[in-house]
């Protein structure tokens, strides 16, 4: 989640977006199944996926997919039974390293963040921690958030003719580039990030030296999710002391960074996406 500045026509949409959402759902309450919400998750996962493609940032096939595959199976094989729609993953060409989480269960990954990561367990811990807001809802709960928070901004707002659906789409692409989630979302996350990578094998601790790196980084050159957003020595000490809590599951992980497992993306991989 990178940060990225916001044009006029955007705000313009953000400002649709939230008067629509405030307004309630287009399609008639019987016509919806049992659970609205979960339906509403699927509507907009979908329109922020063909906004990406629309882009042309969605990568179909790539080499980089044979490195990704053998560390997300391990974790949807944890976190799968936690979330009520198939997790799918894509990769994306962003110009900054970058991972989001969008609601029905797609989550995305910048190509170039698979050549910022230092090892597999920095990679798991950045993709263990975006499933996790997934799970938690995080980016639909977001839009209420908003929506609360522009209200004077809805009333005033111009709808021009975009679906509903389309414009939360593009509303919550913009928030997930520019530091929406809060920071008690930021710090569940990472908590929640840690079992599910102690449940897949794959040790925790990458999370935390990816903090210990970033701790005199500039914010500019490090992916959004890891800014300090809370800043990056609470977060550390908030997995330690997680992981000191909970010794039945941590204290088989090695939490030396020299024990960590290479990361390196395939030779044949297209130079494009890694510029």
């Amino acid at each position: 989640m990178r940060i990225r500045q916001i044009r006029a026509p955007a705000l313009v949409a953000s400002a649709a977006v939230l008067l629509w959402f405030f307004k309630g759902p287009v399609a008639p309450a019987q016509s919806r199944a049992a659970n609205p919400s979960q339906d509403q998750e699927l509507e907009i996962g979908q329109q922020v996926f063909e906004e990406l493609k629309a882009k042309g940032e969605i990568v179909e096939s790539s080499p980089l997919y044979d490195a990704l595959h053998p560390v997300i199976d391990p974790i949807l094989k944890v976190a799968q039974p936690q979330y009520n729609h198939p997790f799918k993953f894509y990769i994306v060409h962003e110009a900054q390293p970058n991972a989001f989480a969008t609601p029905g269960g797609n989550i995305y990954v910048v190509d170039r963040l698979m050549t910022f990561v230092k090892n597999r367990e920095q990679l798991s811990g950045t993709l263990c921690h975006e499933v996790s807001h997934t799970i938690h809802h995080d980016s639909m709960n977001l839009l209420v958030k908003q929506q609360k928070i522009h209200r004077r901004e809805i009333e005033a707002a111009i709808l021009l003719g975009p679906t509903r659906a389309h414009l939360l789409a593009i509303f919550l692409l913009g928030q997930l580039h520019s530091l929406g989630y809060s920071r008690d979302d930021e710090s569940r996350a990472d908590l929640t990030g840690s079992d599910i990578c102690a449940a897949a094998g794959s040790n925790p601790w990458g999370l935390v030296w990816l903090f210990q790196e970033f701790k005199d980084a500039r914010t500019k050159e490090i992916p959004q999710l890891l800014s300090d957003h809370p800043n990056d020595q609470n977060r550390i000490a908030a997995l330690e002391r997680h992981f000191r809590d909970k010794p039945e599951v941590f204290r088989r992980f090695d939490s030396n960074p020299a024990s960590a497992t290479p990361f390196t993306v395939p030779r044949n991989a297209p130079e494009s996406f890694l510029r």
